[in-house]
């Protein structure tokens, strides 16, 4: 079958085995130091391990492949005890995945293999929102008079749009028509204290998790669809410094090159307190 598994760039790769410790299918393995994918029947294409690589050697890729085996997997995980196991089910838990957590479940049933699931399944509260939909995904446009100045005793919001999620934003959204757009980890915004007055002004913004957030290759057509269609002049990827944000700037680099204009691109990159650590086009 034809299925999204993972692919390993073994000329990037520097054999750290992070994404090894991220796989809780057990998928991958360091072998002559370089990371290896040892079976289709493990990978469940949701890229746990992408976010954890932090020199960029792994991607999503689309090819024929055995479909992916939760009983198989299982069968793996049992043996490394009941921590492995939860940290596997909130995976898929945390990637929507409801058929391959039902399949665990039945087979830890049938073989009598009893585990506290309340943290992993406890259901999370259903809200409904009338009116056309939840208004958080509402696109509106903010005409602001741009700051001349900046100080802290003025310090206003720099925003110019809504939504700013990359899953809720329209590629086709009239403000992002020759804009230069600030694709910025979830983070870096609590992290920085001067966000909105150095690096939001003058830029419409786009934010996401490389960890957390599912669906990835959606963030990579809607970016190509902003480059190709709407034409937005730069894009500037804001992130932080651990191993796991460095997913956001493979994800734009992806959407550059299958985009069919070539537009600039910078990176930034945030240390934990704040401060700016690296600045460049890339």
């Amino acid at each position: 079958m034809k299925r999204t598994v993972i692919k390993i760039d073994e000329s990037l790769c520097n054999g750290c085995g992070l994404c090894v410790n991220g796989c809780h299918e057990g998928a991958l393995q360091l072998i002559n130091g370089k990371a290896v994918m040892i079976s289709d029947l493990y990978c469940d294409g949701l890229g746990a391990c992408i976010g954890e690589c932090p020199v960029g050697a792994i991607d999503f890729e689309e090819r024929e492949a055995e479909p992916y085996n939760e009983t198989l997997v299982m069968e793996r995980l049992v043996p490394k005890g009941e921590q492995v196991i939860l940290a596997h089910l909130k995976h898929l838990k945390d990637h929507h995945q409801t058929d391959f957590v039902n399949e665990a479940i039945d087979y830890m049933k049938t073989n009598n293999i009893n585990i506290n699931l309340y943290s992993i399944m406890k259901s999370e509260e259903n809200h409904s929102h009338q009116g056309g939909g939840c208004p958080g995904s509402r696109a509106m446009s903010f005409d602001r008079p741009q700051n001349t100045t900046y100080s802290p005793q003025n310090i206003e919001s720099e925003l110019q749009q809504w939504p700013v999620q990359l899953h809720l934003l329209s590629p086709q959204a009239p403000y992002l028509s020759n804009a230069d757009l600030l694709l910025a980890a979830d983070c870096t915004a609590f992290a920085m204290g001067d966000f909105h007055g150095k690096f939001l002004r003058g830029r419409k913004l786009a934010i996401a998790c490389p960890k957390l957030d599912t669906n990835k290759e959606v963030y990579i057509d809607k970016l190509v669809a902003m480059i190709d269609n709407s034409k937005i002049n730069t894009l500037t990827v804001m992130i932080m410094e651990v191993p796991c944000c460095g997913g956001l700037l493979q994800i734009a680099q992806t959407a550059l090159q299958k985009a069919s204009r070539k537009i600039p691109l910078k990176l930034i990159v945030v240390s934990l307190q704040g401060e700016v650590i690296n600045e460049e086009w890339v």
